[in-house]
């Protein structure tokens, strides 16, 4: 059982406040609502208290004060997870979003970014020097969650996941001690945060290789949902066989609205996103193989990164209702098409949706057991998302993903990427690290035996 912060003695959470150079939120404090709130409208957590550290040594104190004092402890950086694990009830959260900063070094290429930035932010520092960091498809998502968790996105074919380019981190471990974390430096935990999520330790900054990305090739092509089975047959075979320089997740979705043309809207479709990082004269022609089937609409055009990057963020606002269910996949066979036309064709609400990310070219030339990333063989990693901002609409969205998901899963390959899990229990930790889940565990044990830190896809401390 843990304590409650409100049994703390007074003079402990003044000990404790002196100690702070952040801000300490109380639940009786006119901004806890505000601070308490993630991405996930769905998610309703009351903390006792949140501390919005704005440096290292708020990090180290805020641990030792969750640790001493048997706190459940919980860590956010951006808020993003979807199933609400940067927050918990009457525990402490640990709030990294004051710890920004982003720093460029133009001479080899790699960047130093703080543990509560936004991804957003990262492309911001880094697009003036012609650079860009593999990062996933939303801008308002946090570092620190993404990295962790894997990190699947635009360019993922082309460079990897962002773990395959994390080079060294700082971290805070739950005895209070401070490390920096690299291939020569305490090479086990370095190995255990590429995928292994928050469960050895809090990260404080991160130093990522970056690549010469200025410009990109991309936009959606859309299909109608009636053609779902037809797309995601030639899709398989089509970006399989791509050259790595191009991504594309194929999604089932309804066109909400604006800033789509008006004959759109609400109505549902297959479409594909496209991002191209290649030399943009051998673009149009390796195109061709898109438009000969004759997409009702495409809107591919040349833009900065950062511009797709934040394409979804004006339709993804933080506050709405969201449920999450994913699974990795091998095959996109006649049994899968078929699933995904008939739950494509009863998408519940305009901003409900689903997605396969390519886990093809580079991302899969990484071995399975050299990252906690178990799946480098699966094609691709899918996810369901019953999303509105309605609270009434959440049963809705919550039934329709469910079943789609348990109508896919038994094709699947078992396991999830982790970032894109609810809450769901130790067996589906264990399923989506499949192999490397007995040595994470050995690991959980050498740096953090009580499992502090097991507010996450929690990966429990080995016997």
């Amino acid at each position: 059982m843990f304590n409650s912060i409100n049994n703390l003695n007074e003079s402990i959470i003044e000990e404790f406040k002196a100690q702070i150079r952040g801000e300490l939120v109380f639940p009786n404090d006119f901004n806890y609502h505000t601070a308490r709130k993630v991405y996930n409208g769905m998610i309703d957590k009351y903390p006792g208290l949140i501390v919005k550290c704005i440096d290292v040594a708020d990090v180290i104190h805020s641990v030792n004060f969750g640790r001493n004092n048997d706190l459940l402890v919980a860590v956010r950086g951006g808020g993003h997870n979807g199933g609400g694990l940067g927050i918990c009830d009457d525990g402490l959260v640990i709030d990294l979003s004051g710890i920004k900063f982003v720093r460029v070094d133009i001479s080899d290429r790699t960047v130093r970014v703080g543990g509560g930035n936004l991804w957003g932010e990262v492309d911001h520092a880094t697009h003036p020097f012609g650079l860009a960091i593999p990062a996933g498809i939303i801008s308002t998502t946090g570092v620190g969650g993404l990295t962790l968790g894997g990190g699947v996105g635009h360019l993922s074919r082309k460079f990897g996941l962002t773990i395959d380019n994390l080079l060294e981190a700082d971290m805070v471990l739950a005895d209070g001690s401070f490390f920096t974390v690299n291939a020569k430096q305490h090479p086990d935990l370095f190995w255990a945060i590429r995928g292994g999520g928050g469960n050895f330790g809090i990260v404080t900054s991160f130093k990522f290789k970056a690549y010469k990305v200025k410009t990109v090739i991309g936009g959606p092509t859309l299909w109608p949902i009636e053609k779902t089975e037809e797309i995601m047959e030639w899709y398989h075979n089509f970006i399989q066989n791509a050259p790595d320089e191009l991504n594309g997740f194929i999604a089932t979705m309804i066109i909400p609205g604006d800033p789509f043309p008006k004959h759109l809207h609400n109505k549902q479709f297959c479409g594909i996103v496209w991002c191209y990082v290649g030399d943009p004269a051998k673009f149009d022609k390796l195109f061709e193989a898109v438009l000969e089937l004759d997409p009702l609409f495409q809107h591919v055009g040349e833009m900065p990164y950062p511009s797709i990057q934040t394409l979804f963020d004006g339709l993804m606002p933080p506050g709405m209702q969201w449920y999450w269910r994913a699974d990795f996949f091998n095959e996109l066979g006649a049994e899968v098409r078929e699933q995904h036309l008939k739950f494509g064709s009863n998408i519940p609400t305009p901003l409900s949706q689903m997605h396969l990310y390519p886990i093809s070219g580079a991302a899969s030339r990484v071995g399975a057991q050299e990252t906690p990333w178990a799946y480098r063989d699966a094609k691709y990693a899918g996810v369901i998302v019953g999303v509105d901002p309605d609270p009434k609409k959440a049963d809705k969205i919550t039934s329709w993903c469910k079943d789609y998901w348990q109508a896919l899963h038994p094709y699947s390959s078992g396991g999830a990427y982790s970032n894109f899990m609810m809450d769901e229990g130790q067996d589906r930790v264990k399923a989506s690290y499949k192999h490397n889940y007995e040595r994470l565990t050995k690991i959980k044990k050498k740096y953090d035996p009580t499992n502090l830190f097991k507010v996450n896809q929690n990966i429990q401390p080995s016997n």
